[in-house]
């Protein structure tokens, strides 16, 4: 099953509060994400820790319910 735009922002939000949080379903099947987060969280760090936080916050959906996400992240 794939997984929803409301779903997603869920799982994003929970993990990031305060964030402003962008998201495109690239392909139209629930698979493929484009997701441009802005948090706090990120800041000071480098933009690999960054996208390991978010798939921390996906809690190992990554390669099964969402196939590909196309991370675009930042501080304020």
């Amino acid at each position: 099953m794939p997984m929803t735009h409301d779903a997603l922002e869920a799982d994003l939000r929970a993990a990031f509060p305060d964030a402003v949080i962008e998201l495109e379903d690239t392909a139209g099947d629930g698979d493929h994400w484009r997701a441009k987060i802005i948090s706090t969280a990120f800041a000071g760090l480098p933009r690999v820790r960054q996208h390991q936080l978010v798939y921390a916050a996906l809690g190992g959906k990554m390669g099964g319910v969402l196939h590909a996400l196309a991370l675009e992240t930042s501080a304020p």
